[in-house]
Formats: C-alpha cells, sequence, structure tokens
C-alpha cells in the first residue's frame, strides 16, 4: 500500500529516519509511559516510539494512513483512532498523564497548542514538528518581534526550548518554509497566580493591537475605569508572563 501525502491535510511526510530518531529521542517522559502521536503518517516516528517501549497511542485523520499503520504495526490497532484531534474528547480517550509528539500539519500547529493548553492538566510534555516561524514565536522572549499570544500563553504553563532546525528537502513533498522541532515541558506550579480565564482574555486582547500601549488596546476590557499603573503605559510585547500575570489582577480587583 503506498500512501500519497494530501495537500488539504497539510501532510509533509518525514522521510528522514535520522531525524525521526532525534524527535523521539528528545521526549524526555519522565515517569511517563503513555505517548500519543498526533498525524503518523506512514509511522516513521511510531516506529522509534515502539523501540522505546511507550505505550503509545496514534490519533490520525486520514484513514487510509490509519488503514496503513495497521497493517505496519498490527500490535496497535486498538490504540489507533481515526480522529479530528482538535475535535477529540481529549479527558476521555487519555485521562492519564500522556506525553505528545508529532511531525504536525503546519496548518493546524496553533490550534493543536491551544488544545494542549485546554487539557494542559493531562499533557505533561509536547515533542513536534512545527513551521520554523511558529517555533521560533513559541520559544520568542519579550522585546522580540516574534513575541506574542502563543509565546505568552505557552510559556506560562511550559518550559519551552528549541531543539533543531529542519530543512525542506526530508520531507515528501518538501514545504516551501523551514520547519524546527521544540520541546515543551510542563511547569510544576498547577496554576498562574491568577484567573486564568481572565488571563487569556488580557493576553489576547493586548496583542490584537500590538502596537498600541495597553491603556488603548485593553480598553474593551476596561470600560470607563482606569488603572493609575505605569504598565499601561506599556505595548504587549514589553511584558512577561508575570507581568500578564500582575495586570490581570489589577484588571480584576479593579472589575469589583
Amino acid at each position: 500500500m503506498i500512501i500519497k501525502p494530501k495537500k488539504y491535510l497539510g501532510q509533509h511526510f518525514l522521510k528522514d529516519k535520522e531525524i525521526a530518531k532525534q524527535i523521539v529521542g528528545s521526549l524526555q517522559a519522565d515517569g511517563i509511559s503513555d505517548v500519543l502521536e498526533i498525524g503518523a503518517g506512514t509511522g516513521i516516528l511510531t516506529g522509534f516510539l515502539l523501540k522505546r517501549n511507550f505505550n503509545t497511542y496514534i490519533v490520525e485523520i486520514d484513514k487510509l494512513s490509519v488503514d496503513y499503520l495497521k497493517t505496519c504495526f498490527p500490535e496497535l490497532k486498538d490504540r489507533i483512532y481515526c480522529k479530528d484531534f482538535l475535535k477529540l474528547d481529549f479527558k476521555k480517550y487519555f485521562p492519564e498523564q500522556t506525553a505528545i509528539i508529532g511531525n504536525f500539519p503546519y496548518n493546524i500547529s496553533s490550534q493543536i497548542l491551544f488544545k494542549m493548553l485546554e487539557y494542559k492538566q493531562f499533557i505533561p510534555e509536547l515533542v513536534g514538528m512545527f513551521q520554523e516561524e511558529v517555533a521560533l514565536r513559541i520559544d520568542a522572549s519579550p522585546g522580540s518581534k516574534t513575541y506574542g499570544i502563543l509565546s505568552v500563553l505557552v510559556q506560562a504553563f511550559y518550559y519551552t526550548e528549541y531543539l533543531l532546525s529542519v530543512n525542506p528537502e526530508v520531507f515528501l513533498p518538501p514545504p516551501k518554509v523551514q520547519s524546527a522541532v521544540i520541546r515543551l515541558v510542563k511547569k510544576e506550579k498547577k496554576n498562574i497566580d491568577c484567573n486564568e480565564k481572565l488571563f487569556f482574555k488580557v493576553v489576547k486582547t493586548a496583542f490584537n493591537q500590538r502596537r498600541k500601549m495597553l491603556r488603548n488596546s485593553l480598553k474593551v476590557l476596561l470600560k470607563d475605569k482606569k488603572i493609575n499603573d505605569h504598565i499601561m503605559t506599556k505595548r504587549p510585547e514589553q511584558l512577561n508572563v508575570n507581568d500578564f500575570v500582575f495586570l490581570t489582577n489589577m484588571i480584576e480587583i479593579d472589575k469589583e
């Protein structure tokens, strides 16, 4: 059976086994035995996951790939789900601590991260292939042009590490962009010191008008009230995670 990558699914199959081995080898999974691979394609990562004796699960939306994977890895046939990860009830399928790995379709990679944040209490680690631009955004520091919503929200709950750059020619078909592998490891602290729902709203609202000072970009949250603090004269890219936590608490107090 020959599996061809489907453009509408954003598939770019990794064909370099050494890079696949590196990606799987980057998964620390301290004390974790369950690993979910998202978008396994032709199973180049899957084989290396099995060599590391992980309890490997797969979520793959492409039925032809699912049939192929079940043929190649019969021991996994009951742990391969033909489903859309973005619509998956993660807690139902993976109630235990489960690490995530994958060569993610670039058209949904950011959405995969938002899904990870939604179920972060179950996901201690993620190792994934992203478009390099997205990887740099996730790992960006305050003050840089790439620092934004993903940077703050992911870094609030996970340590980020840029692992390696990957050239287009190791994929079939080659993407038109550079790729990169990153690792995210959940921070020990379970919660941030503010209203989490409001925190997400503050970060997204601030960066939606990133060139404006916070006193202007956050007007929609403040209504007619004013916060008399120098932080309101800054722009969102100048704030680190702790600053956004402080800002969220200021807004919540002001709302009371």
